[in-house]
């Protein structure tokens, strides 16, 4: 799929402009980071969808100064954390935020949105939870999400240090597209499995607890007091998880 089909595709599943842009935006970086499983792909997976409501708009239905809980109203999780990163930019955090979503799903690469808030001088820690996709690692049905953490860390020249760990050997969208066996989707670690999955449950039930029913998502923001810093430098000229 070419990037100009991939837009008018979602504007053909009754997207406004701006929401369209914005879906096409998180699904090209996938594309360019060759995370297809995230990528183009998902806009075939999206006109599947019979419940889907392309004008509906995420809301934040409560506020303090160190807390906002949000909640997707219908809409995707994509658009429901793109307006959570819009409004921390707007109303930057201090020194720190914690952020909740209900009804937040699909959410995506969550590198892509601690990678715009560490873009924007912030460290973010976020976790989305999923449907049931990862068994016990003794075996049986799937159980807890693959529940992925990913965490932005502001540099000082420009490029943030971005980790992002699904709890699955293999993601959803890789056995979506056929690249990865339904098999395949446990969690990771082979032999040192049940690490894997006591993250996943560990991360699902915080977000369960926080957000209540239905998937959501946990975001942790801060101002960093000692940053950004020129830390690559002990690196050694290594690749960092984030770098192209």
């Amino acid at each position: 799929m070419k990037p100009d089909e991939a837009l008018a595709r979602l504007r053909g599943l009754g997207f406004g402009e701006a929401d369209a842009r914005t879906l096409f935006e998180h699904f090209d970086d996938a594309e360019r980071r060759a995370k297809h499983g995230h990528g183009y792909s998902r806009i075939e997976w999206l006109e599947t969808l019979s419940d889907l409501r392309p004008r509906a708009v995420p809301e934040k239905v409560a506020a303090s100064p160190g807390f906002a809980h949000w909640d997707g109203r219908g809409a995707l999780g994509y658009l429901t954390l793109a307006a959570i990163c819009d409004d921390l930019t707007r109303e930057e955090p201090w020194p720190a935020r914690v952020v909740t979503a209900a009804h937040c799903f699909p959410t995506g690469v969550l590198g892509y949105w601690v990678r715009r808030l560490a873009d924007a001088g912030f460290v973010a820690l976020l976790t989305a939870t999923s449907p049931p996709r990862l068994p016990h690692p003794s075996g049986g049905p799937p159980v807890v999400g693959t529940n992925p953490l990913a965490i932005g860390i502001p540099s000082a020249d420009g490029s943030p240090v971005v980790t992002d760990v699904s709890m699955g050997k293999v993601t959803y969208g890789d056995v979506l597209r056929g690249a990865a066996a339904p098999e395949d989707l446990v969690p990771f670690g082979d032999g040192q499995a049940h690490k894997a999955f006591a993250l996943a449950l560990g991360l699902q039930l915080l977000v369960e607890s926080c957000v209540g029913e239905g998937y959501g998502a946990f975001l942790v923001v801060v101002q960093p007091e000692f940053g950004p810093t020129d830390f690559r430098e002990r690196f050694g000229g290594l690749r960092l998880p984030g770098d192209r």
